[in-house]
């Protein structure tokens, strides 16, 4: 199978990139917590491992696969949602269930439930795309698939992975096309309501005000933040030398998770920061040129259209939301960084999308190679 290398290539820098910079800021907390350096980064590389098995599944399962089972895909996922507020199934750490307890290692429901959400969307799409642009009844059945999966990620709670999933199915309704009144109207919605999410939790509050001025209370509620812009201080330039970060030395929280942009400004620098930025654009965008190109190929089945453009609005969202957030242009907030983060679920998968994505651009390229050969008409015999 020829892939798109170029964006194979992109993906394979990011997540080469993601394991150097968890074995660099991992390696203080690792030792304190479970005695030696690299208990992080091994862990990470099993769930590589896993990465690559479910990258080799979905590039090589055909889209029609997900199109047949699409909603026995998205109840399995709903059902991991649920089970993580049951007892001694669900895990609990610091006052969020996010996790299932498998003993040996944790999963995290909602970064597949996530993708899940996608594919049900973009199967409505592609069968209501008329519907869509057209009636304002068409709406129900996304609104549906949101609260659905949106709710319990937000009872978890976690909120910003819940502001992913709204932003990435309301793109992925954008780009298919549907009416700009609706998209006006849903907008507006969905920011009243999380004005409203923000003002029922104080903690949420004090994040909005305390992002402002962490400087105003630098050693309790803006600490994080306050170390985290240490570290782009700290970074200047050219950055200390990988390895060489102060901050991931148990001053600054999750450095090797959340917070690992922080770690990586520390020991590359502006330039460092710069090129994996111009990176991670290159990789969502080609990912929107894969959908694009699908669209164009498939213009009667845009089924794959929709799953890509919905990947690559939720990768931009996440990217967006982690690095505003590491900058503080954005309220603090526990979100993990594509690509570059620790951690198993995030991981898969991001190895999943890839593996969807090149079956995606493979399979309309071998649409349009289809489409672009030429039948020779043979002459009719001379009779005579």
């Amino acid at each position: 199978m020829d892939l798109d290398f170029l964006f194979l290539l992109g993906c394979l820098a990011l997540l080469g990139l993601g394991l150097v910079m968890i074995a660099s800021a991992s390696t203080e907390v690792s030792y304190k917590e479970n005695g030696h350096t690299y208990y992080f980064i091994t862990r990470q590389m099993i769930y590589f491992l896993i990465g690559v098995a479910a990258f080799l599944f979905a590039v090589q399962t055909p889209l029609s696969f997900w199109r047949r089972h699409v909603v026995i895909v998205a109840f399995l996922t709903l059902i991991g949602l649920v089970l993580v507020f049951v007892p001694g199934i669900g895990k609990e750490v610091n006052g969020a269930k996010r996790w299932l307890n498998f003993g040996l290692f944790n999963i995290q429901p909602s970064e597949l439930a996530k993708i899940a959400a996608i594919m049900l969307l973009a199967s409505y799409m592609a069968n209501n795309n008329k519907a869509l642009q057209e009636k304002y009844s068409a709406m129900l059945v996304p609104g549906a698939v949101l609260v659905i999966f949106a709710l319990p990620i937000y009872l978890e709670p976690d909120f910003g992975s819940m502001a992913v999933l709204v932003v990435t199915l309301g793109l992925m309704l954008f780009l298919g096309g549907m009416r700009l009144s609706l998209v006006i109207g849903a907008g507006v919605l969905v920011l009243a309501a999380g004005v409203y999410l923000v003002g029922t939790e104080s903690y949420r509050l004090d994040r909005i005000q305390n992002f402002t001025n962490p400087w105003a209370d630098p050693y309790g509620k803006g600490y994080q933040l306050s170390q985290a812009l240490i570290a782009y201080g700290r970074g200047d330039v050219f950055g200390l030398g990988l390895g060489n970060s102060i901050q991931k030395q148990h001053f600054l929280p999750e450095a090797h998770t959340d917070f690992i942009f922080s770690v990586l400004a520390e020991e590359l620098g502006l330039i460092g920061t710069l090129l994996t930025i111009a990176l991670f654009g290159f990789v969502v965008a080609r990912a929107f040129l894969i959908g694009v190109w699908s669209e164009k190929a498939r213009p009667n089945d845009k089924f794959p259209a929709y799953i890509a453009y919905g990947i690559a609005s939720m990768w931009a969202c996440q990217i967006a939301i982690n690095i505003g957030v590491n900058i503080g242009v954005l309220p603090t907030k526990g979100l993990t960084l594509p690509f570059l983060s620790y951690g198993g679920s995030s991981l898969i998968a991001c190895c999943l999308c890839i593996g969807l994505l090149l079956r995606i651009e493979w399979e309309h390229r071998t649409d349009l190679r289809y489409q672009d050969i030429q039948v020779i008409p043979t002459k009719e015999p001379v009779h005579g």
